[in-house]
């Protein structure tokens, strides 16, 4: 079972750069492929679902950027280390081409200078995977219980804000973002949140923390037995609320 713990005092700045590789490396492997941009959770980090007839992932390990192949005539993967590496190390790594265009929405970062040696903290980087996980998992729970009716997405990483999450139908009409950010602007840690699509509020005031709905934060988990089980009771109590 997965347990949080403390954020390492690196985590924003490991963040940060992890989410300028998911948008510019990882994300624009699968979209120069593609032309899709949304992301998984996948052990030890964030990557893409396979693609392409070489059925390839690239993906982030820790402190590592993978890339995969996997057909009869190529079953093979390498690694390579991200801390000290630049951008355009990576993104020959990767096989990606930082000349072409990327939208990954009006929030997507931009590219900066690519020959700038990265700092990325494994710690940090071991941290935002671990809350990645718990975020899916409770996730999982959520889609469990519902009914089909509901219609859940399919549970994505989107390069853009770098969180993960899936929207769903609370009652007939109203529809709900749950997810899991990694912290941002609006909260520094990460937290997981309910975002009701339309702007009423139903049911107890005190549950409607934030102005896009409710969050809990990562500091409400540090230590907690099954912070997997807190998070999904967290969400379906969104859910009942909106429900009525």
């Amino acid at each position: 079972m997965t347990t949080l713990h403390e954020l390492p005092d690196t985590y924003a700045s490991t963040r940060d750069t992890l989410q300028h590789l998911a948008a510019h490396i990882v994300a624009r492997a699968r979209s120069q492929a593609t032309g899709e941009i949304s992301l998984r959770v996948v052990p030890g980090g964030f990557g893409t679902p396979t693609f392409g007839d070489a059925r390839t992932q690239v993906r982030v390990a820790g402190g590592l950027l993978v890339r995969e192949t996997d057909t009869a005539d190529d079953a093979s993967a390498r690694a390579t280390t991200l801390d000290g590496s630049t951008l355009a190390e990576l993104a020959a790594f990767a096989q990606v081409d930082l000349g072409a265009g990327l939208d990954v929405g009006h929030d997507t970062p931009e590219l900066g200078d690519v020959d700038t040696p990265l700092t990325v903290d494994a710690a940090a980087a071991n941290a935002l995977a671990a809350w990645y996980s718990v975020g899916t998992q409770a996730l999982d729970r959520v889609v469990g219980e519902l009914s089909a009716s509901a219609t859940p997405t399919v549970i994505r990483l989107w390069p853009e804000h770098f969180d993960v999450a899936i929207d769903a139908e609370a009652a007939p009409g109203r529809r709900v973002n749950l997810g899991a950010s990694p912290g941002d602007g609006f909260h520094a840690e990460p937290y997981a949140y309910v975002g009701p699509w339309a702007d009423d509020r139903p049911g107890d005031a005190a549950f409607w923390n934030a102005p896009f709905g409710a969050i809990v934060g990562h500091h409400a988990l540090v230590g907690v037995d099954d912070p997997v089980g807190k998070l999904a009771d967290f969400f379906l109590a969104g859910m009942d609320r909106l429900a009525g």
